[in-house]
């Protein structure tokens, strides 16, 4: 009996999961550990943040998708390291896991070029989690503002800035925009419609830098009619939790979001493997990774640059899937004694969404703009999503947004109730109300035994109120009427 080869899948996004659907007809065991227990679909992460989805809505157990996989396990585990020589993945719960073949599908963090301590101050965006306090530092900051009296304060919890013009930053001051003028102006009575200022704020010299200047422009210009402030050729030089301070420029605030750049895993660069200034590997033609033809690096993790370029390629979902499915390919033609192949990206475009009928996208060499771009945004993501039930839910959820302007998941999880990052610089003094004792009770009389029964005598104690009288007779109450 043939034995089967070993593959294991670091990570549940959308390269290691199309990897390990892709090898379901492959004789192969495949173990898939991530430390989530929840495939995720990015696209639609803001969505969350900005209260239009449910977490449950753009996420599926990774044990759903893959129930029908006979060849499959998902392991929940967090990897701490790999041994490359003995061919051993390292968790943090389990002993060493064996493989043949490795593909490390670990996905990117937030990067703060250097400045970790902006963190605290400016979420990213990356998981559930930090949709979940994204939306709660928004939701809390227009909750601060109907309560506050100081004109100061207020317009400090209604400013918001989005530091990078990327597709994630430019949907997340869209939909702050909207979010404020559309949806909350009529359920607050202490905030006027107009008093939210959104600033989006960009070092280069224009936003969504990855499609046509036309397109750029037009955003720009979309954005600018929502009320959102475009800053180009504007550099952040500090963050704390009072702003964003831009050279000498200070911009007082309370909500501060970060969508300027990602690195790779810092998996890559903890188990030796080469990585670029981004933190992703550096991997050949075939997504493998130099000297160790059996470990494989694909998605976000990887700098894959093809042929005849300069630059690698974007970090986002379409390459993903391809490159899963390529690595896929890979490793069965190794096991059955074919050469690989070198991976070709297909382009099939790119898009983002400014808001209610309002996006930009490109599909080779055709540009849309407005509501047809809008339209296509729509259709894309939906038919992206995983699951069936989750494409109907979305579905049903923002037809009924669109008609009644209304979005069903403003929901403020946890216990915090104060604006800005949860450890403020300088809280605002609160003094609660003096906490009066009570003034000192007598002791309780003491027991008194009677000397002929040498039982305690209890104390007389008055009655709280009268007794109740007994209710009259049957006989003696009136007849009820007909």
């Amino acid at each position: 009996m043939k034995l089967r080869r070993k593959v294991v899948v670091i990570g549940g996004g959308f390269a290691g999961l199309g990897v390990t659907r892709a090898l379901a007809s492959s004789s192969v065991h495949v173990t898939l550990i991530d430390r989530s227990n929840h495939h995720l679909f990015q696209p639609l992460l803001y969505q969350v943040a900005m209260a239009g989805l449910s977490p449950g809505e753009i996420a599926v157990p990774i044990r759903a998708v893959l129930s029908r996989q006979a060849n499959a396990k998902v392991l929940l585990a967090d990897v701490v390291g790999v041994d490359l020589d003995g061919r051993h993945v390292l968790t943090r719960e389990m002993p060493p896991i064996a493989y043949d073949y490795l593909v490390v599908a670990a996905g990117a963090a937030n990067s703060y070029f250097g400045r970790d301590d902006w963190a605290e101050a400016a979420p990213g965006l990356k998981d559930l989690d930090d949709a979940v306090e994204i939306r709660r530092r928004v939701l809390l900051a227009f909750e601060a503002a109907e309560r506050e009296t100081d004109a100061a304060v207020q317009r400090r919890h209604l400013t918001f800035v989005v530091i990078g013009g990327g597709p994630t930053g430019v949907e997340l001051a869209g939909a702050i925009a909207e979010l404020a003028t559309v949806v909350l102006s009529r359920d607050f009575r202490a905030i006027e419609s107009d008093a939210t200022r959104v600033v989006l704020v960009e070092g280069g010299d224009r936003i969504l830098p990855n499609l046509h200047p036309e397109l750029s422009d037009l955003a720009a210009a979309n954005l600018r009619a929502m009320g959102v402030e475009v800053r180009t050729h504007l550099r952040v030089t500090d963050i704390d939790a009072d702003g964003v301070t831009c050279g000498n420029e200070r911009i007082t605030a309370s909500t501060v979001l970060w969508a300027a750049g990602v690195r790779g895993s810092p998996l890559c660069q903890s188990i030796g493997l080469e990585v670029d200034r981004q933190g992703r590997a550096q991997v050949l033609a075939d997504c493998s990774v130099p000297g160790r033809p059996e470990v494989f690096v694909v998605g976000d993790a990887a700098a894959f640059v093809p042929a005849g370029e300069e630059r690698a390629l974007p970090g986002v979902s379409p390459v993903a899937m391809q490159q899963g499915r390529f690595v896929a390919r890979q490793i069965s033609r190794s096991i059955n004694g074919e050469s690989r192949e070198t991976f070709s990206y297909i382009d099939k475009g790119s898009m983002a969404t400014i808001g209610r009928k309002r996006a930009v996208a490109q599909f080779r060499g055709m540009r849309l703009s407005g509501f047809l771009a809008w339209l296509a945004w729509l259709f894309v993501h939906v038919f992206y999503l995983i699951d069936f039930r989750n494409r109907i839910v979305v579905l049903l959820d923002w037809t009924w947004a669109y008609f009644a302007y209304r979005r069903g998941s403003r929901l403020i999880t946890g216990r915090r109730l104060y604006a800005g990052a949860p450890v403020p610089a300088s809280p605002r003094a609160f003094t609660e109300p003096a906490l009066v004792p009570p003034a000192p009770q007598p002791p309780p009389p003491p027991l008194r035994f009677s000397a002929a029964t040498s039982a305690p005598s209890i104390p007389s104690v008055r009655p709280l109120a009268p007794p109740m009288s007994a209710p009259p007779p049957p006989s003696s109450r009136a007849p009820r009427s007909g």
